[in-house]
């Protein structure tokens, strides 16, 4: 008796179309390195690289992946150098049409472009570079503190990786 192959691995489970991922941190120390290990699985987990049969992510799936995770890098680490105490949170908001990340912390003062920074030297670059990947960002109060978000759109189809 000969069989057919089978039916095939089981397809993913969508994910819940609007789904908050918390990440509690308490100071600097290991910050970054765990924030954008926790991104990294949500993004993976929300399937952000897609894989459509054979066919392996495109270019673009794969820059926005990467640019999330250097965005999440730019937020902790600015509020490792200036609030007291580090972060105390990074919040990941996904809706299938949009990702908001939030990092909180103590201080409440607001987070500022700092004017032409040199290329040439460290430091002063990480809002920049989240202005210039970002579709939005900003910060609003939370406590006595506040959060800093920023917002970049899907990367997949509008519908999702599910059809």
């Amino acid at each position: 008796m000969t069989t057919g192959p089978g039916p095939g691995p089981a397809p993913a489970p969508a994910p819940d179309p609007d789904e908050t991922r918390r990440l509690a941190l308490s100071g600097a120390r290991g910050a970054v390195q765990r924030s954008r290990d926790f991104s990294r699985q949500a993004l993976l987990d929300w399937h952000w690289l897609a894989v459509d049969g054979e066919q392996w992510p495109d270019d673009e799936q794969v820059a926005v992946f990467e640019d999330v995770l250097l965005m999440v890098s730019e937020l902790v680490t600015n509020a490792c150098l200036h609030a007291p105490g580090g972060p105390r949170e990074l919040r990941l908001r996904w809706d299938t049409l949009r990702l908001r990340v939030e990092v909180s912390d103590a201080s409440p003062v607001p987070p500022q472009l700092r004017p032409s920074a040199d290329p040439g030297q460290p430091g002063g670059h990480g809002l920049r570079v989240v202005d210039r990947l970002a579709r939005a960002w900003g910060s609003r109060p939370e406590g006595a503190g506040k959060s800093v978000w920023l917002e970049v759109p899907s990367p997949l189809d509008h519908r999702g990786p599910y059809g």
